[in-house]
């Protein structure tokens, strides 16, 4: 995750069977909420996508 407040990057762990919503950057502590378009925070601030968006499947 990087956090486009503070630029801030951290490595978490996403999870397989649900999308996050919010994020909470560990840095300065900005509540970071999916980018319009997006189904999540690692959508729109990850490395890569969630998993059902890399699996072509239907996100949340």
């Amino acid at each position: 995750m990087t956090c486009p407040d503070c630029g801030f990057k951290k490595t978490e762990t996403m999870a397989t069977d649900s999308c996050q919503y919010f994020y909470k950057c560990t840095n300065c502590e900005a509540v970071l909420k999916p980018q319009k378009g997006d189904c999540c925070v690692f959508c729109s601030y990850g490395t890569v996508k969630c998993p059902p968006i890399q699996q072509n499947t239907s996100c949340c």
